[in-house]
C-alpha cells in the first residue's frame, strides 16, 4: 500500500514541475509549445547518460556515459533541455506566432522522436535507456521498495524549491512583462519591450523545468524509451494546466493532483475487469477527455483561476493634504 501511495506522490510532484514549466511558456508568455514533451525527453535522456557508466559491456548503445552523481546529473539534464530549447527558439520564435509556431513545434517533436528511435548509438534506439542508477541507493542502502518513498520525498522537496523560484520570477518585473506580451504583444513592443528576447527567456526557463521533470522520471523508473514521450503526452501536461488553471502555480499543483495522479495513474493500480483487459486504461483516457471538454465549456479559467493584483491607492496633494483617489487596477497579473 505504501508503495502505491508514494508512487502517486512522485507523479503528482513531478508533473507539478512539468506543469510549471509549460505554464511559464503558455500560461505566462503565450507560447503554444506542442513539442513540450520533446524537451522532457531531452532532459530524461541526458540525465540518463550522465548517470550511467560507459556503454562498453552494458549491452546498450549510448553517448557519454559519465557516471555523475545526483544532483549534478539532474541539473545537467535540465541544462541540456535548455540548450536544445535555445536552438529551437532562435529558429522559430522570431518569425512564427500562435498556430504556425504550434504546427512547427509538434512537427519538430515528431522528427526528434523518429531520430532518437532510429539512431541507435545515440540513446539505444527503440529500447531506450535502462538500468539507470537510483540516486543515493547505494549510499543509504536502499532496497527497491524503500527507494520509492525516499525518492518521492526528494522529488517533493525539489518541486517545492522550484515552485519558490518560479513564484519569485512571476512576481518580478520579468513576470509582468511576460503577461503583458501574452495579453497584447503589439502594445508591449510599442512600450519598448523586446518581445523576442522575453519569449526566449520564457522558453528557456520552461524547458529547464521540463528537463528536470524528465530527469526525475528516468531516475525514478530506472528507464526511458521513445514510447514514454509520444506527442500525446504533451497534451496530458496541457490537461494539467487547463484543469488546474493557467497562469498560477497553485493551479498547476491542483491540476497535477486531479489529472495526472487521480485520473491517469491511480486507475493503473486498480484490478482489471474480468474478460476486458485494458478496458480501464481506455475508459480512463475517455474520462480525461470529458473532463477537459467540461472544464473548457463551463470553467475555462480552471479550478484555481488566475487572479488580478490591485495597485495601492494613490493620492493627490492639495492644500488640504492628501486627497484619496479610486484605486488603479493595472493589467498586470499576480501569481500565488
Amino acid at each position: 500500500m505504501v508503495y502505491y501511495i508514494f508512487t502517486l506522490v512522485f507523479f503528482c510532484f513531478d508533473y507539478f514541475i512539468l506543469a510549471m514549466g509549460l505554464n511559464i511558456q503558455y500560461g505566462e508568455a503565450g507560447i503554444l509549445n506542442f513539442a513540450y514533451i520533446g524537451f522532457v525527453a531531452i532532459g530524461a535522456y541526458f540525465t540518463g547518460v550522465f548517470s550511467l557508466p560507459s556503454s562498453a559491456g552494458t549491452g546498450q548503445h549510448y553517448i557519454l556515459g559519465l557516471g555523475l552523481p545526483f544532483p549534478v546529473n539532474l541539473l545537467l539534464g535540465g541544462l541540456a533541455a535548455m540548450f536544445f530549447a535555445l536552438i529551437v527558439a532562435l529558429i522559430t520564435l522570431r518569425r512564427l506566432r500562435t498556430d504556425y509556431l504550434a504546427i512547427v513545434l509538434i512537427s519538430l517533436s515528431l522528427v526528434l522522436y523518429d531520430f532518437c528511435n532510429n539512431f541507435v548509438s545515440l540513446f539505444n534506439g527503440a529500447d531506450g535507456l535502462y538500468n539507470v542508477p537510483e540516486p543515493f541507493a547505494k549510499a543509504f542502502g536502499l532496497t527497491v521498495n524503500s527507494f520509492i518513498p525516499f525518492f518521492a520525498c526528494v522529488t517533493a522537496v525539489i518541486s517545492l524549491l522550484m515552485w519558490f523560484v518560479m513564484s519569485r520570477v512571476m512576481r518580478a518585473p520579468v513576470g509582468r512583462t511576460f503577461r503583458a506580451i501574452r495579453d497584447d504583444e503589439v502594445v508591449a513592443a510599442a512600450l519598448g519591450k523586446n518581445v523576442f528576447l522575453m519569449r526566449l527567456k520564457a522558453m528557456l526557463i520552461g524547458s529547464f523545468y521540463a528537463g528536470v521533470g524528465g530527469g526525475l522520471l528516468i531516475q525514478f523508473g530506472g528507464s526511458f524509451n521513445p514510447t514514454a514521450w509520444l506527442p500525446g503526452e504533451t497534451f496530458v501536461v496541457f490537461a494539467v494546466l487547463i484543469v488546474g488553471g493557467a497562469g498560477n502555480n497553485i493551479g498547476m499543483f491542483v491540476g497535477a493532483l486531479l489529472v495526472e495522479t487521480l485520473l491517469i495513474h491511480l486507475p493503473a493500480f486498480l484490478p482489471e475487469i474480468p474478460g476486458h483487459p485494458g478496458l480501464i486504461e481506455y475508459f480512463d483516457n475517455a474520462v480525461v477527455g470529458i473532463v477537459l471538454m467540461l472544464m473548457l465549456w463551463f470553467r475555462p479559467q480552471g479550478v484555481v483561476p488566475e487572479r488580478l493584483r490591485r495597485a495601492a491607492s494613490f493620492g493627490v496633494r492639495s492644500g488640504l493634504g492628501m486627497l484619496p483617489q479610486a484605486p488603479i487596477e493595472p493589467a498586470a497579473l499576480d501569481r500565488p
